[in-house]
């Protein structure tokens, strides 16, 4: 690549990085739901984590291959934000139907006959316990062993909606080199805003008090999912 051109490469490098970041911090669905999972399920500070990360990098890449793709075969613009927009609209979807299943069966759970010889639930143990360096997480029980991959299913089928546009310049100048930076810089962005976004919304969440609503965790994360889901359906 000349060196002329590699200021130019480093201001689309920076910009792809900013609006990866932006479009994380406005998009609730990007952290929402993985608090609300590890809150109801008790999940270590290194699981929320690493779920976050999975799907966050779903996210991007699923986008990253559409892009290239039609890119590579001369999709035109046009084209590629219309499989992103579809795209969208399907995850949104997959997002309110999953919410919905996981309140339902959130409040099967919680209005279940109460056990126990003095009339009370009794919690998971496990869940319980103080996270590392931060709150006690309470839940009433573990959450479905299925639930981060579903989640992972649902994010990599859910478009980066502004990484296109950012394709699209570099790639019309024929700089695979500037392609694959402007694509690092926004999902590098991305994962690292998803994570602090759920650390610091968790670390919040987790001082809010709790008592009294153990049993209803599973059924409150799945408003919570449906609440993204109908959001990313209003444009919000």
């Amino acid at each position: 690549m000349p060196a002329a051109a590699l200021p130019e490469s480093l201001a689309l490098c920076l910009t792809a990085a900013s609006i990866g970041a932006a479009h994380t911090l406005l998009g609730p669905d990007h952290y929402v739901p993985f608090v609300a999972m590890s809150r109801a399920g008790g999940w270590s500070t290194a699981k929320t984590l690493r779920v976050t990360a999975g799907c966050g990098l779903a996210h991007v890449a699923g986008s990253v291959l559409i892009g290239v793709a039609g890119l590579a075969v001369g999709l035109a613009a046009v084209g590629l934000e219309e499989v992103e927009a579809f795209r969208g609209d399907v995850a949104a979807w997959l997002l309110v139907v999953f919410g919905l299943a996981y309140l339902g069966w959130g409040l099967a759970r919680a209005l279940r006959p109460i056990d126990g010889p003095h009339g009370h639930v009794h919690a998971n143990a496990a869940a319980l316990e103080p996270a590392a360096g931060g709150p006690v997480r309470v839940a009433a029980t573990a959450s479905p062993a299925l639930s981060p991959w579903i989640l992972f299913l649902i994010f990599a089928f859910g478009p980066c909606e502004p990484l296109i546009p950012l394709l699209l310049y570099p790639a019309a100048r024929a700089s695979p080199l500037a392609v694959a930076g402007v694509a690092t810089s926004f999902a590098v962005a991305t994962l690292v805003t998803m994570c602090v976004a759920v650390i610091l919304l968790a670390r919040g969440v987790g001082c809010l008090p709790a008592r009294g609503l153990e049993r209803f965790a599973h059924a409150l994360a799945g408003a919570a999912i449906v609440a993204c889901g109908v959001a990313v359906l209003l444009g919000l």
